[in-house]
Formats: structure tokens, sequence, C-alpha cells
């Protein structure tokens, strides 16, 4: 009942272009002969690829699903390709980084342009991605390493703290909050708050936050991200709790940050594939970011609290 790579080559070159012939003109053989072969891997599966009406080719919904699966198969080949292409191409190494946007709008690129002044024949892959993209890129082997301040939890994925930074206030200037120096929440509570989905990652920690002091949280606009709640309050329309990695990606004349009593510890993550061992170069560039890190004063990971560790795992999964 097995397909042999001929027959499923034949297969996709009649999907791809929907004809004998076109499949033909594909891979430079006679039509007779593509006929004969997409008989015989029928006859090979048991049951029909397509439908022949009015001598035109309509795929099967049998077919639809083993297409699906060879193009999944397809792309694996590509990659390998590619990646035997690149090496060759890149003798020193390619380095594959992915980051959550907190760090990847600007920490990930200061790291990337000073690691590239100590290896500038390694080539660099960088993208910034949402929780679920990045964590599926790692365990697809599609990326090397991940940098992400939420918690990532897969027995196929090791984590390793690089940084620590604090949930803070942003307001914009000439703001009467900017007038203290440090915050409560009950500072907050006259002005409109920029806040996010109570399902997601950063809900939570406005909850548990807000919960934990004995206020209600009342939301005027509600974001998908730090870095949009960033952009609102530069442009006036409130004020927002976003963490220290997102404040870093804006020009300090923008925005007015404040420490917040009792804020939430965030930490920044090192993610890669648990069983592929870090190569030298990734290596080499976990130092670079770690080094920048500890130049733009964030601490060393040491008691984040557990409580905030565990409700992040949650609401991230």
């Amino acid at each position: 009942m097995s397909l042999n790579l001929r027959q499923i080559e034949v297969f996709r070159a009649v999907m791809t272009t929907g004809s004998i012939r076109g499949a033909s003109e594909l891979l430079f053989v006679s039509q007779p002969a593509v006929s004969r072969l997409l008989s015989h891997t029928e006859s090979r599966v048991g049951f029909a690829l397509f439908e022949r009406i009015k001598g035109r080719l309509y795929a099967t919904p049998e077919a639809k699903k083993l297409f699906h699966e060879i193009e999944r198969m397809y792309q694996g080949v590509q990659r390998v390709n590619e990646l035997a292409r690149e090496l060759a191409e890149n003798r020193e190494g390619i380095l594959n980084i992915v980051s959550s946007p907190s760090i990847g709008q600007m920490m990930i690129p200061q790291a990337i342009a000073a690691f590239r002044e100590e290896h500038p024949q390694v080539k660099l892959t960088f993208q910034y991605l949402g929780y679920a993209p990045l964590k599926e890129r790692l365990l697809n082997h599609q990326a090397d390493l991940g940098v992400t301040i939420l918690p990532v939890d897969h027995p196929n994925l090791d984590v390793t703290p690089l940084a620590q930074g604090q949930l803070v206030c942003i307001c914009p200037y000439n703001h009467p909050l900017s007038r203290l120096s440090t915050l409560t929440l009950a500072d907050m509570r006259p002005y409109p708050l920029i806040s996010y989905d109570r399902a997601t990652p950063f809900g939570v920690i406005l909850d548990r936050m807000y919960e934990a002091a004995d206020e209600a949280l009342k939301s005027a606009i509600e974001v998908g991200s730090p870095q949009n709640a960033c952009s609102l309050v530069q442009a006036g329309a409130g004020i927002a709790l976003v963490d220290e990695f997102s404040v870093r990606n804006w020009p300090t004349h923008q925005l007015i940050v404040r420490p917040v009593v009792n804020a939430p510890v965030l930490q920044a993550n090192l993610v890669h594939p648990r069983f592929d061992p870090l190569s030298t170069l990734a290596q080499r560039f976990v130092r670079v970011l770690r080094d920048l890190m500890q130049r733009q004063g964030f601490e060393s990971p040491h008691d984040t609290p557990h409580a905030l560790t565990a409700a992040l795992a949650d609401a991230a999964r």
C-alpha cells in the first residue's frame, strides 16, 4: 500500500498543474506515461484520486488530504535544500533567531548588530513573533534560539533566564502623574487606563496586580500587546502598565516612565530545543545579548515570584 517517491512526484505534479498535460510538461515525460503511473498509484492506494468529468480531472476529498501531507513533506525537503545552499554560501555558519516583540523590536537588533561586528561572515535570520508561533518555530527546528518574556513550558524545550525587568507605568509628557517619582495603582485610578484582554498573559499580570492591591481594574482601551499600549500612550490616549523591555524600544523623550509600588518582575528567557545543544555561534550571540542587557541596566535573574511565574505559564498555554 506504500507509495514510492516517483508515484508521489507524479501525483503532486497533477495536483499542482490540474491536468495530465501540465504534469507531463512539469516532469518532462509523456502524457501516456503520467496517465499509466497515476492509474497504478490509484490501484496501489485502493481509492480514486481523481474524478474524470468531460476530459478534466477533479481531485477527490481523499486526494486533497493526501496532497496536504505531501506538501508538508516537500516543504521539509525545500528547507533541507535551502539549508544546504546556505551552508555552502556561508562558511562560518547560520544562526536563526526568534523573539517576542517586547525584546525583538530593539534589543535583539542591537545584539545582532554587535554580533555582526565580530562575525561578519555569519548569516543571521530574525523574526519577532507572538507566543504560539515562536514556540512552534523552535519545536519544528526552524529556529536555533528564541528570547521571550513569557514562560515556556514544553518537555522538548530548554529555558534559561537571561534578565529581569519590572512592570512600569508610562504616560505622556506633561501628564499629572509625571510629577510623582513612584506611583501606586490608586494614583493611576483617575486616568484612562490602556490595558489588555484578561485572557492574555499581560491581562493575567494586571488582574493579579490589581487584585493584590485591592483595586478595581477598569480599562478605557484594551490592546493586544505592550507595544500597542506604548503607541496609544504616545498619542495621548491614556496611561498604561508595560514591561521595561518594551519601554526601551521608545525614545526617552516620547514617554514618561515611572516605577509602580509592588509591580511584578518579568523575566527574559532564552529558549532552545532541548535535544539540540546550542552551537558555538549561538552561545556567542547569547553572551553578546547578556552583555547588552547588563549595560542597559537589566538585572540578572533571581527570585522571580513563583505565583506570577505560574500564572503566566497558565495563560501562555
